[in-house]
């Protein structure tokens, strides 16, 4: 390639650019301020600089192969291509960069699309200036991504738009908390009922109790599905102790511990057992009641699972004596198998 051919496809595609990008700045004349424009035209002759120099160094390497005479030009030029490519997105980047440091997002995030095609950093730059909807925009029609697009609706307090999103999402318990932000609190109710149906439907009572008393604010509902989560051994203990935690009236609970107690099948009471441990440590006025159902508890249970007696030190932690018992009642046990 020699300069006089080298100058005339430089011109050329100079030419080309220069046409194309005076078109794109009259057809955005008069949507676009004076710094805009201003703005587009830096861009556009740094964008020249780069094909200029691209164009010299291809000139620079096709002398050096054609006075080397050897085989070796394809793998050069690939690598200068690489190098080159390298050297191009890193001034974009510092671009970009540049823009970010002058809060000037709107100009950085068309670096990173127009000139990088990176949507995504694009989008999460104008996220990060604080431009939620354009974010969006770009988040649902360039990178399909109903998910962000969402997001940033909701920090744009686009509650309408964020909603039809999440809904195709199937996100229910967040349409349910954006409406309730609406203060909409029937539509809000619809959709947290829909989550409490499918925890339920997958035996996580205590997650759908959490919704009727944090969200919908239905205690007494939540206190309902915790105890059929504890009738139909569905997660069993966790229900129970959810049940008993949500009962702050002391008499009530012991009262409540007792009737529930009475109720229970002998092959759940192992578990009741368990409950009344997190009971008797609660109040003091609950020990006389939570003390007695765990020795009934024990005595039923001691011929069949002897190890059983150790749970009595959580009922009397501070009564040696005891320990010493189950110490002798172990070890007569042991003594007897032994013969």
């Amino acid at each position: 390639m020699n300069r006089q051919k080298f100058t005339d496809k430089f011109m050329a595609a100079f030419f080309i650019l220069a046409i194309i990008k005076i078109i794109g700045i009259l057809a955005q004349l008069f949507h676009q301020s004076f710094w805009s424009v201003v703005g587009t035209l830096v861009i556009f002759a740094i964008v020249a600089f780069i094909i200029f120099v691209v164009l010299m160094q291809l000139e620079k390497k096709e002398k050096e192969s054609n006075s080397s005479g050897k085989g070796r030009n394809g793998g050069g030029n690939f690598y200068l291509e690489a190098s080159l490519f390298d050297k191009i997105r890193n001034k974009y980047e510092e671009l970009a960069q540049k823009y970010i440091s002058e809060k000037d997002y709107k100009r950085a995030a068309k670096v990173y699309m127009n000139l990088m095609k990176d949507y995504y950093r694009g989008a999460k730059t104008l996220e990060d200036g604080g431009l939620y909807n354009e974010a969006a925009v770009i988040y649902l029609k360039k990178l399909k991504n109903k998910s962000e697009a969402a997001n940033c609706y909701e920090k744009a307090k686009q509650y309408k738009k964020a909603i039809d999103l999440y809904k195709e999402l199937e996100q229910k318990e967040k349409v349910g908390d954006l409406y309730r932000k609406m203060n909409d609190a029937k539509n809000a109710n619809i959709y947290y009922q829909m989550v409490v149906d499918d925890y339920v439907n997958n035996s996580q009572m205590v997650k759908g109790s959490l919704i009727y008393r944090k969200k919908m604010e239905l205690p007494e509902e939540a206190q309902k599905i915790l105890l059929k989560g504890w009738e139909e051994d569905r997660d069993a203990f966790n229900c129970l102790n959810n049940y008993f935690a949500n009962i702050f009236d002391v008499k009530k609970l012991d009262q409540q511990i007792q009737e529930l107690y009475q109720k229970t099948p002998s092959e759940k009471k192992i578990t009741y057992l368990e409950a009344m441990k997190h009971e008797f440590k609660k109040d003091p006025k609950l020990q006389s009641t939570t003390r007695n159902i765990a020795y009934e508890i024990i005595a039923e249970k001691v011929a069949t699972r002897s190890e059983i007696v150790n749970e009595l030190k959580h009922f009397n932690p501070d009564d040696e004596v005891i320990l010493k018992d189950i110490s002798r009642y172990k070890t007569g046990r042991n003594r007897i198998f032994r013969n």
